[in-house]
């Protein structure tokens, strides 16, 4: 399936998900502010692809949503100005700055709320283990082993050195794809025997995007930011990404995920990062990205 029709998919089941949500008013409005303001949907259209890529045998649209309800309520408090304190997101005002912060934040439970109400409306009888150990995944990657704490240090980061960079990129950024693999391959109806590699696979993929994201950051951020190029240097941190990508590649080929989808992922990431960083040795990164368009970057 082209990306358009994974992402309408996903756009327009957010759009009745707001609808569901119950009579029309301010707290809704924002959820419908934040979950609409675009972005690249790649976390939920990763649960989609995986699905797709067992056999699409088992619908995993409301598991896809939750996985974008718990990131974006990530984005409305990294943005409040305790913490990160940025006023626009996404070239439009921040959630705090378009209706206020106390809503911002209460708009942030409901979504966490909704993120977890997927795993429930996902849940078919018989599919307790399932959804058993889907919650674990979800409370052990938003909580304070995962995103939460990772949000903790990024803003109070006890060094800038590089085991600490990886571990804030793990938390903050990584357990967000962990919980879209997760999701995808379970509730898809791939083996719980293979949910380390599905972790692993994940966790390729999440650290190749935001070694992406800080080589392309690297020149804007500050000497002391967390920043993963800042803190090994861009050449360490192209070879990083290479090593990432090629362990992302083979891990999608051990689970029999590998598929015209997600050759069309590993595409992408190589056109993310700026050009100077492709291996042409590895004959990825020139092979142009024909599955996302450069606006999603």
């Amino acid at each position: 399936m082209a990306i358009e029709g994974y992402r309408f998919r996903v756009e327009t089941a957010l759009q009745q998900l707001i609808e569901n949500m119950g009579e029309k008013g301010a707290l809704r409005d924002a959820c419908e502010y934040a979950l609409m303001n675009g972005g690249k949907r790649l976390r939920p259209i990763l649960v989609l692809m995986i699905g797709n890529a067992l056999g699409g045998k088992r619908d995993v649209v409301q598991v896809a949503l939750s996985v974008e309800c718990f990131h974006t309520a990530s984005l409305i408090a990294d943005d409040l100005p305790c913490m990160d304190n940025d006023d626009v997101r996404r070239l439009r005002p921040a959630l705090h700055k378009a209706f206020s912060e106390s809503t911002a934040i209460l708009a942030s439970y409901v979504l966490i709320a909704e993120g977890y109400g997927g795993i429930h409306r996902c849940c078919q009888k018989g599919m307790e283990e399932v959804a058993i150990l889907c919650l674990e995944a979800a409370t052990r990657c938003a909580g304070i082993q995962g995103a939460t704490n990772g949000q903790f240090l990024d803003l109070s980061p006890p060094n800038a050195q590089l085991d600490t960079i990886r571990k804030i990129i793990y938390q903050k950024t990584v357990t967000l794809f962990e919980i879209a693999f997760v999701f995808g391959w379970l509730f898809g109806g791939g083996g719980k025997d293979l949910l380390d590699e599905v972790k692993s696979c994940a966790n390729h993929l999440g650290m190749a995007f935001q070694i992406a994201d800080d080589l392309l950051d690297d020149l804007q951020d500050g000497v002391d930011s967390i920043n993963i190029a800042k803190a090994c240097g861009r050449s360490e941190a192209q070879r990083l990404f290479s090593s990432e990508m090629k362990d992302f590649s083979t891990s999608l080929k051990r689970l029999g995920l590998w598929n015209q989808d997600f050759e069309g992922v590993v595409s992408w990431l190589w056109r993310y990062c700026p050009p100077e960083h492709w291996d042409d040795q590895t004959g990825v990164g020139a092979s142009g990205a024909t599955f996302l368009p450069e606006s999603l970057a």
